[in-house]
């Protein structure tokens, strides 16, 4: 892989880069978190959230993230570099910009987020009063503010996934990432999709 000058002096100031798997909830970050671990890649998780029916194969999730916005003290993602860590995407600009990243972008139908959503409030009992037009448009727009942040600042790299293609051709989704992400082993990658656990799809 090569770089271009301020990317290479980038590397040299601030080191490795952190691997980032970020989305809307419920858009496939943790399936991508799963292929990074088969393929090789150390990622950060405290382990807190089990998985359970709506995440079959566990979260991935590390507590530390949810703070990203109010606590000062991001110093433990210093020790991530190298790693994969799973952020959600309203959190990407909290990210200090003094490191390296290497976001991998999850993308689903909107539609499909807000089902899959609902179904996983139903079943544990919680509601959400916001109506769904009015979801949908603030996630529109939180992924437009995201894209805009990981085109035009400069310690991101980044590649896009669409949800559905990954679990349709999981060879070709193993293909992108490791075009982003070296040495990583593409095969073990592609294995661990499981497309059974592709429910609330759009027009179903």
């Amino acid at each position: 892989m090569t770089f271009a000058p301020k990317r290479f002096w980038r590397r040299l100031r601030y080191g490795r880069p952190i691997v980032v798997v970020s989305g809307l909830p419920r858009s496939g970050t943790s399936m991508t978190m799963r292929m990074l671990e088969a393929g090789g890649m150390e990622i950060v998780t405290d382990g807190e959230r089990l998985a359970d029916e709506d995440n079959p194969g566990g979260y991935y999730e590390d507590e530390r993230v949810k703070n990203l916005a109010n606590e000062p003290d991001k110093s433990w993602l210093r020790a991530s570099k190298g790693r994969a860590v799973k952020v959600i995407s309203f959190l990407l600009k909290d990210l200090p910009p003094n490191l390296n990243y290497q976001v991998i972008l999850m993308r689903r139908d909107l539609g499909e987020v807000l089902a899959s959503q609902r179904k996983m409030l139903d079943r544990r009992g919680e509601t959400d009063d916001t109506p769904d037009e009015r979801m949908m448009e603030l996630w529109q727009d939180q992924l437009w503010r995201v894209n805009y942040l990981l085109r035009h600042a400069p310690q991101f790299e980044w590649v896009e996934l669409e949800y559905r293609e990954a679990l349709q051709n999981p060879e070709g989704a193993a293909a992108r990432i490791a075009e982003l992400v070296e040495g990583l082993d593409e095969q073990a990658m592609a294995e661990v999709v499981d497309p059974s656990l592709y429910r609330n799809r759009a027009g179903t």
